[in-house]
């Protein structure tokens, strides 16, 4: 619940009255963007912020995993525990922390909300409820809502962070993505829905982390930009779908002293040396300049969008017949600007066929297997 002291009591006792009110508070705080809340946390709210970082945690999806002990995690847990740490550290920054869980019942008949959120300002938790999450639509409309009652953007000139944690986005169909709504769709183009609604009519993003397998691709990147400034993403197979986030503790220290580009640069190094030295597969992290890469997004959209419309059945082969690979392996990508606006980090596997690559474009397509 929200209380004014901005700490979350769990166990204290309260008269009826009081918890209606406090219940009655809740529903005009979800159900609305109102400026209810800033007025009634004027002196927190109005602290300045440098940064905002709005972090999506998917955790519907079977994420767990085994330590070389053989101690089990939940990766979307750990990355959670991890958000709320940076969200403590970050003493002039806002924070928000949305974490889609699996669907759960009580007694095997009443459904439990599946989603929770943090809002932190300044170091402070201020906000942790539960929520329902769409149950007809992958859209981020309770996420949306949360983000416009509370972001400060309208009051302080803020550098934007958003980051998404989760398996690889399909580019189009999208069913089974929500193991608890298996006939529930979730593709590129619904995240981008979602970014254009929480930049609303201001700038982009100034930096997009994608933590899932195969985001680097001409249609992901293409269809993100117009909401982004940089994306950091990983164009081929991504060790648990997690990247590593520290960088992002102490912000005032990380990066004020530097542009977003060298953080990123930096951020996506820093990620791509530890995953080299935990797993024995491939290893790539890239960073996006969109801008910069739009000519070469551009000169490959139609052919992309062709190689699409094959995974859709669309085309003669058949979808079982293809699979990822370097777009520089393939002919019809062979474009002089292939490398405008892309930092790649890349280390081949210790085994298997493709071992002795080298290079990696920072592109992912799709080609025919043969």
């Amino acid at each position: 619940m929200l209380y004014s002291n901005t700490r979350f009591v769990r166990k204290v006792k309260y008269s009826n009255s009081f918890k209606k009110s406090i219940y009655t508070a809740l529903l005009i705080f979800i159900a609305s963007c109102s400026s209810d809340y800033t007025i009634q946390h004027e002196a927190l709210l109005t602290e300045k912020s440098d940064y905002s970082l709005v972090f999506i945690i998917h955790g519907d999806g079977g994420y767990f995993y085994h330590d070389t002990n053989g101690n089990e995690y939940k990766a979307d847990e750990v990355t959670l525990e991890k958000a709320k740490r940076i969200a403590g550290q970050n003493l002039n920054a806002e924070v928000f922390i949305f974490h889609q869980k699996p669907k759960r019942n009580f007694l095997l008949f009443f459904p439990l909300k599946d989603g929770e959120f943090y809002y932190y300002r300044n170091g402070q938790l201020i906000a942790n409820e539960k929520y329902w999450r769409d149950q007809e639509e992958s859209n981020f409309d309770f996420e949306v809502d949360i983000y416009c009652s509370l972001h400060a953007g309208n009051q302080y000139e803020m550098m934007k962070m958003f980051l998404y944690f989760g398996h690889e986005i399909p580019e189009l169909g999208g069913t089974g993505y929500d193991a608890s709504y298996p006939n529930r769709e979730f593709t590129v183009h619904n995240l981008a829905n979602g970014l254009k609604d929480f930049t609303g009519d201001s700038t982009r993003f100034d930096l997009v982390i994608l933590s899932t397998c195969f985001g680097g691709t001409p249609y992901t990147i293409g269809t993100l930009a117009s909401y982004a400034r940089y994306i950091i993403a990983s164009p081929e197979n991504l060790h648990l779908s997690y990247f590593d986030i520290n960088l992002l503790e102490r912000l005032d220290l990380n990066l004020s002293d530097t542009d977003i580009h060298t953080f990123a640069k930096k951020f996506a190094n820093k990620t791509f040396e530890r995953l080299s030295n935990e797993v024995q597969t491939e290893v790539s992290v890239a960073v996006y300049d969109v801008d910069r890469a739009q000519d070469f997004l551009n000169s490959v959209h139609n052919i992309y969008e062709s190689s699409l419309k094959t995974l859709r059945g669309e085309g003669r082969v058949n979808p079982a017949g293809v699979e990822h690979c370097d777009c520089a392996d393939l002919v019809d990508y062979a474009s002089p600007t292939i490398s405008d606006g892309v930092d790649i980090f890349y280390r081949p596997a210790r085994f298997g066929r493709l071992k002795h690559k080298q290079k990696h474009s920072g592109w992912q397509c799709w080609k025919k297997i043969d």
